[in-house]
């Protein structure tokens, strides 16, 4: 495969080194014959230890928007998996398909992967220089190009803004239009090294060790992917989904996944809220439908051999009542 500029880049640095593999699995399989979910398959490194934890009675369905992903989940020969080109939030329609009403276990691994931003061609990443493309299912949906081709300032403000948490999100946008009025004389704006460029002239203040474009990427890939809104509606579906006992493990990358993915587990732990004043007994009062089994960080060991791994949280719930 070659960069934008002609040299090859090397297939090594395109593979994926699967974040919290052992602990995530650890997690989420409690009995050998169950039927579970991934979520992300990516390049398969949680579903192939997940299979290794399961007995011929075992099933595992996968779930990926990225095309490359569903290519290399075809190299996994086993009749106890299942790949479904969809995005996580498709979980109910993909299972009701198949008459499954309750899993054992559903595994979320959020974000973008390693193939995705280390790949030119996708234009996840201000490292090099490639196509504003920036979707997870390039087979779909609206290019990062395109949406900065339309958005008004006052939506490119509030995207960079609330998922990025960019401080200067009002002049990024003011320079992202500035930029627009000049596709007549010099084309569309649709590499990313030309919108680094643009958001490193107007973020002033550097952050140790962060480019400046990095919150402004993050944000609009969020907003393409349309990955919170996904994630919210996949937890609710998850957790309703899930037999008694069935875990649900999640991992994040950032801050707001972060957050959405502990409110809604404590939320659920925590059960409906009762007016203490009726007069209601306690063996009455409703047993809260998940209780909470932990947080994991990656270990020192793995963000030396990974530093990518630094920034994630594992979450674990459990269901507890039907």
């Amino acid at each position: 495969m070659a960069n934008a500029d002609g040299t090859q880049l090397q297939q090594s640095s395109l593979q994926h080194q699967t974040v919290l593999l052992h602990e995530a699995v650890d997690a989420l399989v409690w009995r050998r014959d169950g039927l579970y979910v991934d979520g992300t398959f990516g390049r398969g490194g949680h579903s192939r230890k997940i299979l290794e934890q399961l007995d011929s009675g075992g099933r595992l369905i996968a779930f990926d928007k990225d095309p490359q992903a569903i290519a290399a989940a075809g190299e996994i020969g086993d009749p106890r998996f299942e790949i479904v080109h969809e995005s996580f939030a498709a979980l109910r329609e993909e299972l009701a398909e198949r008459g499954i009403e309750k899993v054992a276990g559903i595994l979320l691994d959020l974000g973008v992967s390693s193939p995705q931003i280390d790949d030119p061609v996708r234009g996840f990443s201000f490292r090099f220089d490639g196509p504003l493309d920036m979707r997870m299912d390039t087979t779909r949906g609206e290019s990062a190009a395109q949406w900065l081709a339309r958005a008004t300032q006052q939506e490119l403000t509030e995207v960079i803004r609330d998922y990025g948490e960019e401080r200067f999100a009002v002049q990024i946008a003011k320079a992202l239009v500035a930029r627009r009025a000049e596709s007549e004389r010099l084309g569309p704006l649709a590499s990313t090294r030309e919108l680094a460029e643009i958001v490193a002239n107007v973020v002033r203040t550097r952050e140790k060790g962060q480019n400046p474009a990095t919150r402004t990427f993050q944000a609009i890939r969020i907003h393409v992917n349309q990955e919170l809104a996904e994630l919210q509606v996949t937890l609710e579906v998850a957790a309703e989904m899930l037999a008694q006992g069935g875990r649900l493990v999640v991992i994040s990358f950032h801050s707001l996944e972060d957050r959405i993915v502990k409110r809604f587990m404590q939320a659920q732990a925590k059960g409906p809220q009762i007016d203490r004043r009726l007069p209601i007994r306690a063996v009455d009062l409703p047993v809260p439908p998940m209780k909470l089994l932990g947080r994991v960080k990656a270990s020192d060991a793995e963000v030396a051999a990974n530093p990518r791994s630094r920034s994630a949280v594992m979450r674990i719930a459990e269901r507890v009542a039907a």
